[in-house]
This record gives C-alpha cells, structure tokens and sequence, in this order.
C-alpha cells in the first residue's frame, strides 16, 4: 500500500460531504470539513440556519451547498441525494448528525414523543445512511458514514431522555452492522461519542426554559465537577474527530465508536 505524505491526510480536496444538522455540532463539523477542501452539503430543517452556514462558508471561499431536508421523511432524503450528485457529481463522506434530544420523564412521555425522537434519530440515520450508501457503491470508491451517537449510547446522562438514548443504543448497533455489510464496497462505517457540547440546543432540553442566573451556576457547577477537563466541550472538538474519520487518518477502522467527553464517562 502507497504511503501517503503527512501534508495529504487530511486533504479532502476533490471529496464531497453530506453533513445533516447545520448548527451547533454540524455547524462544528461542517467548516473542519469544508477547510480539509471537501465540498459541503449543509443539510437541515431550517432554510434560516441553512443559509446562514452556506453564507459564512462562502464568504471564507468554501465549497458549500444547502438543502433543506426533514432526515425521517423519505422523499427528503431521496431529493438530498439527488441534489448532491447533480450539484458536484457524487458522494464520498455523510455524516449523520441530526439529532433532538427534548427532556421528558418516561411516565410523562406519549407516544408522539418517542416516536418522533426515534424517527429523526434513527430512522433517519437509516434513510441517509442507505441511499448514500447505495450511491458510494456505484461509484466504486468506496466512502466514510460517520454517525454522531453519544455517549449515552453507553451510559444514561440523566433522567428524561430514556427516548434519546434507546435512539442513541440503536445507531450504534446500526453503525457496527453496517460496517460489515459495506466492508467489502471499501465504505468505512464508524460513529462518534459526544459527551457534554456546548450548542444552541442544549436550552432546548427544558422545553427553551432558560433557568436564572443563580440556578444556571449551580447547574454547570454540578455538570462540570463530572468532568474532568472541567469545561464543556465546543463543536470544534467533535468537527475535528469527524475530520479524522472522514480523512486517511482513519484508513484502516471501521465499525468504531471514538467516545469525545472530556472524560466524562471515568467519572
């Protein structure tokens, strides 16, 4: 096998990058990849926070493009694809991000509830990951999917998310399986565990109730005393792990979950 130079690993010059989720993490991970030289399809549900992403790559002379797509709806994905290939020819990177994760007691907790967690996070992870795979396979150059779980894909972080982490448990088995179904096509499968992320979305876990000042400084006191890097990890610190899968850094793993907390989980 050709060694490649150390100034070429994380070229990805000539690639082209799905990433779903266009803020806070995705955001994080979208400009890593796009400053490796990957075209990026910035996926989402808001044309708002779609634009805005494109606008900002464009302004740094980044290759971008937005689609706005719901991941749990069929027709969605089957446009994003198409979208893609017509705007840069094909396919070689999809990152799974997309994800909610609203804070509800399981005996509080409907039907409608579950089901839309476990349609955008799972369902979805589903959807993308087979009609871009099915794409990569027809190109016959192999690719990364790369999905974003958890680390309560390992370990329940608190009460109120018991619809989340079966989510999060779900992608990772579905990474593992479908790392050896598309082995053999040369398409690495592997998934990264973010722990605690500072985003927009995270006040969105109350229903966007934003406690006082007092209550938010005893609330980070108590999340941040768990951790011991003591900070809250940024979307850069995932978008820099995504790069390094996306990247011939990772050439030789597939079917791998690379846990991100800070290390939250020795706790």
């Amino acid at each position: 096998m050709e060694k490649i130079p150390v100034n070429k690993l994380l070229d990805l010059s000539g690639k082209t990058a799905i990433v779903t989720g266009a803020v806070g993490i995705g955001y994080g991970i979208i400009c890593r990849l796009a400053e490796a030289g990957a075209n990026v399809v910035v996926v989402g549900r808001s044309q708002e926070e779609i634009d805005k992403t494109v606008a900002e790559l464009a302004g740094k002379n980044l290759k971008a493009k937005g689609v706005k797509a719901d991941v749990s709806i069929e027709a969605d994905v089957k446009n994003m694809i198409e979208t893609t290939i017509k705007e840069f020819g094909g396919i070689d990177i999809l990152v799974n991000n997309a994800g909610i994760y609203p804070s509800i007691p399981v005996h509080q907790m409907t039907l409608e509830d579950f089901d839309k967690v476990l349609s955008i996070n799972l369902k979805g992870v589903f959807l993308t990951s087979k009609y871009a795979s099915e794409q990569m396979i027809k190109q016959g150059k192999g690719g990364k999917i790369i999905n974003i779980t958890s680390i309560d894909a390992l370990h329940p972080s608190m009460i109120g998310l018991a619809h989340y982490d079966a989510s999060k448990h779900g992608v990772w088995g579905f990474t593992k399986n479908l790392a050896l179904e598309l082995a053999p096509h040369k398409i690495w499968v592997n998934a990264v565990a973010p722990g605690g992320i500072a985003t927009p979305g995270t006040t969105k876990m109350t229903g966007g109730q934003v406690p006082s000042a007092e209550d938010m400084k005893k609330i980070m006191e108590a999340f941040l005393s768990k951790i011991p890097m003591h900070r809250m990890g940024e979307p850069d610190d995932i978008g820099k792990v995504v790069l390094f899968l996306a990247s011939e850094m990772s050439s030789y793993m597939t079917g791998s979950q690379i846990v991100v907390d800070g290390g939250v989980l020795l706790s």
